[in-house]
C-alpha cells in the first residue's frame, strides 16, 4: 500500500472550477461544530438534484456550467488528460488497456433518481474506498469524517450511528474484547450487513456494532505492528448460519471472526499486504488481493493456495464474487476488472477497463444481473453479465468515489462522492418499464 500523505497532498477537488462558490459549499472542516454541519446540511438541501430536474436539464451535481468559463465536455476532456492514476508498477495502466473486452456503451441499466449534497462521504485512505453500503432501496451507511451516519433517501434525513472522534469501548464483555477500546479511530473501511456495522482502522483497529443493539459489541486491535491498516471487511454467513466477518489487513493477514462468539477463529499469512478479500456464496472458497500482481484463490477451511490469479499488471484492491459462486471479479490499479471462473483460473473470461484510473470498488447485484465497479473518480460502470459485459452503461461525473453499493433487493445503486465543493450522495435506481412514476414521488 502506498504512502497516503505524500498521494493526498495532490487532491483532485472541483474547487478549482468555482472558487467564488467555495465558502457557500466547502464541505465541513473535521472539527466543525454541530450547528455548523446543520447549516452547512441546510444549504446543501437546497442544491440537491431530482429525476424531474435532471430531465429538464439541471447538471445531476448541481454544476452551473452556464456560468462558468469551461463547459462539461471540455472540463471531462482536461480530467481525463491530467488526472493521475497512482501506480505501483510503471505503465501498468497503459499496458493493460491492450487487451481488454469491446462493450457497447450507452445503456442505461440504472437511471439518475437523485444527488444528495445535504449527505457527503469521506475518504481516509486514497487506495481503500469501500465506505458506502446500502442495506435497503432507501437505507445507506457512510463514512462522513469520524461519524458513521445512516442516511435514508426516502425521508431524506441523516442519522449518527457512531461517531469514533472520541473514546468508543465496547459495552458488551467478551474474552477476547478489547475492553479499553479506542480514541480518535481514523476509519478506512466499513461493512454494513445483517444488522451488523464493523469498521476497519488505520492501526489495525476493528469496532463492532450491532445496529438492533445500543452501545459498541465488540472492540479488537488485529495486530500492533507498524503496518497494520484494516484494509477491507467482508460480513457473511457460514454453513451453519452464524454470523462471521472476515478482515484483511496490510500485516499480510486475512482473519475470520465469529460474531456468535466474538472471537478469532482462523488467520490466513500470506506473502504482501492483502488488500480485499471476499468469500464465495457457498462459503468454501475466498478471493485474496493485495501489494502483487497476481491474486489467490484459497480455501476458506485453511487458507491453502486453490489457483493464482494471473493477468493483472499492478496490485489489487477490490474482489467481489456473483451469486452463482463460479465467477468472481478482481479490481487492480492497472485500470481493469478482471472476470474470473473458478474451473479455470489460468486465465481471466473478460477484461473490463476504465477510463482514468485503478479498479477500487467491485459489486455484484443479488440476482447477478449486472455488475458496477467504479474508478478512483468520475466513473462508475455497470455491465450487463448476461451478454458476457459486453454491454455496458457508464456513469459520469466529477469527484472522487468513497464507495459503490447496490440495494439487496438490486433497485437501487448508491455511489459516494468526495469532493470539497460537490460532495454527494448519488442514487440510481433500476431502469424499469415505470420508471415515469418518480414524477409523482
Amino acid at each position: 500500500m502506498a504512502d497516503f500523505d505524500e498521494y493526498m497532498a495532490d487532491e483532485y477537488d472541483m474547487d478549482d472550477l468555482e472558487d467564488d462558490m467555495n465558502a457557500e459549499f466547502d464541505a465541513r472542516d473535521i472539527d466543525a461544530s454541530d450547528s455548523e454541519v446543520e447549516d452547512l446540511e441546510q444549504l446543501n438541501k437546497a442544491a440537491d438534484t431530482s429525476a424531474a430536474q435532471a430531465r429538464n436539464g439541471k447538471d445531476i451535481q448541481g454544476i452551473p456550467w452556464d456560468r462558468l468559463s469551461v463547459t462539461r465536455k471540455d472540463y471531462r476532456k482536461t480530467r481525463l488528460e491530467q488526472y493521475k492514476n497512482y501506480e505501483n508498477v510503471p505503465h501498468s495502466g497503459d499496458e493493460a488497456g491492450k487487451c481488454c473486452t469491446d462493450t457497447e456503451k450507452g445503456n442505461s441499466f440504472y437511471t439518475f433518481k437523485s444527488n444528495s449534497r445535504s449527505v457527503r462521504s469521506t475518504i481516509l485512505h486514497f487506495q481503500l474506498r469501500n465506505l458506502v453500503w446500502a442495506t435497503s432501496k432507501h437505507d445507506v451507511y457512510l463514512l462522513s469524517n469520524y461519524s458513521i451516519s445512516h442516511w435514508s433517501s426516502l425521508t431524506g434525513s441523516r442519522n449518527e450511528i457512531l461517531n469514533v472522534k472520541g473514546h468508543v469501548a465496547p459495552s458488551e464483555k467478551h474474552p477476547e474484547s478489547l475492553l479499553e477500546g479506542f480514541t480518535e479511530t481514523q476509519v478506512t473501511t466499513l461493512a454494513v450487513k445483517e444488522r451488523l456495522l464493523v469498521a476497519g482502522g488505520f492501526q489495525g483497529e476493528l469496532i463492532c456494532k450491532h445496529l438492533d443493539r445500543p452501545g459498541v459489541s465488540f472492540c479488537s486491535r488485529t495486530t500492533y505492528t507498524e503496518n497494520a491498516i484494516t484494509n477491507a471487511v467482508d460480513i457473511y454467513r457460514n454453513s451453519s448460519g452464524a454470523l462471521h466477518f472476515m478482515a484483511s489487513n496490510n500485516d499480510c493477514g486475512v482473519r475470520d471472526f465469529d460474531m456468535e462468539r466474538y472471537q478469532l477463529v482462523q488467520l490466513f499469512r500470506y506473502l504482501w499486504p492483502v488488500n480485499h478479500s471476499s468469500l464465495s456464496p457457498d462459503g468454501k472458497l475466498v478471493a485474496v488481493v493485495g501489494d502483487d500482481p497476481n491474486g489467490l484463490l484459497v480455501d476458506s477451511s485453511n487458507g491453502q493456495t486453490i489457483g493464482t490469479l494471473k493477468g493483472h499488471l499492478d496490485y489489487s484492491f477490490a474482489s467481489a464474487w456473483h451469486p452463482n459462486g463460479v465467477t468472481f471479479a478482481t479490481g487492480n490499479q492497472d485500470k481493469t476488472c478482471r472476470i474470473w471462473d473458478t474451473r479455470k483460473t489460468s486465465e481471466s473470461v473478460a477484461v473490463l477497463r476504465g477510463n482514468l484510473g485503478a479498479i477500487r470498488s467491485i459489486r455484484f447485484t443479488s440476482d447477478g444481473q449486472y455488475i458496477a465497479m467504479a474508478e478512483p473518480a468520475d466513473f462508475v460502470h455497470v455491465y450487463d453479465t448476461k451478454t458476457g459485459y459486453k454491454k455496458e452503461q457508464e456513469i459520469d461525473f466529477f469527484g472522487e468515489i468513497s464507495g459503490i453499493s447496490f440495494s439487496p433487493d438490486t433497485e437501487s445503486l448508491f455511489i459516494g462522492v468526495w469532493d470539497r465543493t460537490y460532495g454527494s450522495l448519488l442514487e440510481y435506481g433500476r431502469t424499469r418499464d415505470y420508471s415515469y412514476l418518480d414524477s409523482l414521488l
